[in-house]
């Protein structure tokens, strides 16, 4: 299963979502990320939280949706904070589409240990959706049930 995790600038909430997603899932699992609008790097805050907690960085790049037209995804997760008032759009036709919003942690102002803060709780808060996600019953899920759990697991 594929999935794809779509934010703005792919630069730091769809990445940590990709590289988590990959730490923690077993064979038949792949995440990978991209934007809508590709910041065209990696924020380095992004790869230091990372790198800190264990989960390889290697690979990671900013990317736009074109990046995937011919490998198309299972799954779409947009992780914008609608919060903040960003537009995510969603493509891929037949792919299952799921909204898990985040607050971005590189807009947190504040000292190195208050931003440094907010992305280590950005990560964790991932963490508990991804493993939720990968503790579904997917053998036994119908497409719309698969939906709603998207939606629950969302809303965590």
């Amino acid at each position: 299963m594929r999935v794809l995790f779509m934010c703005t600038a792919n630069s730091c909430r769809s990445i940590l979502s990709e590289a988590l997603f990959n730490h923690l899932a077993p064979q038949g699992f792949e995440a990978v990320s991209s934007g809508s609008f590709p910041k065209g790097q990696v924020l380095p805050r992004s790869l230091t939280t990372l790198q800190q907690a264990g989960i390889s960085v290697d690979g990671l790049s900013s990317k736009g949706n074109d990046a995937f037209e011919d490998n198309l995804p299972d799954i779409v997760i947009t992780v914008c904070d609608k919060a903040a008032g960003e537009s995510c759009p969603v493509y891929f036709g037949p792919a299952l589409k799921a909204h898990w919003g985040l607050e971005d942690p590189s807009d947190v102002v504040g000292d190195e240990a208050t931003v440094d803060a907010a992305f280590r709780a950005t990560l964790a808060h991932i963490e508990q959706r991804c493993k939720a996600f990968l503790a579904l019953p997917f053998n036994s899920l119908s497409r719309d049930e698969l939906k709603r759990e998207l939606d629950r697991i969302g809303a965590l």
